[in-house]
């Protein structure tokens, strides 16, 4: 054979640049994939909440613990001040009692009608409502609001008077109230 005939294609390999293939024939065909319920996990969806709470639980466990770190250290007399003196801004605690002590007074009211009184006892809250004249045309006002009934004292033997008497514990400011009331307006009473 003779290198001058080259009528007849060879059978090695040219050098030469391979023609390009479509796009997309090089990808693995395409499989179907069966059809399955979908896998649920429990407790997945709650896993915020749960630390949320521990996050809260943790932050109310650190205020109570500097809350009573607080307590424990107390108040501090500012450097330089001597052993009597007081801090500023904290109440004095011996005026306390004394005035509470004055704040409630006992009143003793006529209540217009008696049978009214004789369902009350010692310890009953009401409140005691003046009646102006109906002929006047005066209005209902409240008067006394969750008083405490300390008394019901039994009506004398031959008394003449209307109505019956309480003994209430009230603030000083509303037995006064009472007081002018009871002078002009007929008083009555309602349970709390």
């Amino acid at each position: 054979m003779s290198f001058a005939d080259s009528s007849q294609p060879s059978s090695a390999p040219s050098s030469g640049p391979l023609p390009p293939r479509p796009l997309g024939t090089d990808a693995p065909p395409t499989c179907e994939v069966a059809h399955f319920t979908p896998v649920r996990v429990r407790g997945g969806r709650y896993r915020p909440r749960g630390f949320v709470r521990r996050r809260r639980q943790a932050l109310a466990a650190g205020l109570v613990l500097t809350a009573a770190a607080l307590v424990a250290v107390g108040p501090r007399a500012p450097a330089g001040a001597e052993q009597g003196d007081r801090a500023r801004g904290h109440p004095v605690a011996d005026r306390t009692p004394e005035r509470r002590a004055v704040e409630r007074v006992s009143a003793p009211v006529r209540i217009a009608d008696a049978a009214t009184v004789r369902l009350l006892r010692p310890g009953d809250r009401v409140d005691v409502v003046a009646a102006g004249e109906t002929a006047a045309g005066g209005a209902a006002e409240v008067v006394a609001r969750g008083a405490l009934v300390t008394g019901v004292p039994e009506p004398l033997d031959g008394e003449t008077v209307s109505g019956a008497l309480v003994v209430l514990s009230v603030p000083r400011g509303t037995a006064a109230r009472l007081a002018g009331a009871s002078a002009t307006a007929r008083l009555a009473v309602t349970l709390c």
